[in-house]
């Protein structure tokens, strides 16, 4: 990544999610999460962190680009069944102006034990095209409170 800009933190290390359940449609034959639903889950609570940072559906539509996860990864720890609470918490581990590399985690939003690890690298693409090139987190209006520059 590039030369590190100073940020200021809108909210203490690590972001945690609302409590999340998994949808009756995202249960296999087996009781268990569809392991397809365990990146919307993680993708939700990245929304709600976004959110925070006014990278949110008004930027998207108003502003100059829009959040493209360009890598995943994904680490199943234990089963989430039906209807069970869940928590992802949400870590920066490294960003410039164009990019943020994070780390989550989706626990028992009771009983703590962790489900699964996402690691994510996002990027700020130019809207409509999204193609080619990563742009700038504007350090104004509603991406201003990102504070990435």
């Amino acid at each position: 990544m590039s030369a590190k800009p100073k940020i200021n933190p809108l909210f203490f290390a690590p972001f945690v999610s609302s409590v999340m359940r998994p949808e009756p449609a995202w249960i296999d034959d087996n009781n268990h999460l569809n392991m397809a639903y365990y990146h919307v889950m993680f993708d939700r609570s990245l929304d709600e962190a976004l959110d925070l940072l006014g990278l949110d559906k008004d930027y998207y539509r108003e502003g100059p680009g829009t959040i493209f996860v360009a890598e995943a990864h994904v680490s199943y720890r234990r089963e989430v069944l039906a209807d069970m609470p869940m928590r992802m918490t949400l870590q920066l581990i490294d960003y410039d102006v164009k990019r943020m590399h994070l780390a989550l985690e989706m626990r028992h939003a009771q009983e703590g034990w962790l489900a699964a690890t996402a690691e994510v690298m996002l990027l700020h693409m130019p809207r409509p095209d999204h193609i080619g090139r990563v742009i700038a987190i504007p350090n104004t209006g509603r991406a201003g409170k990102v504070g990435l520059h």
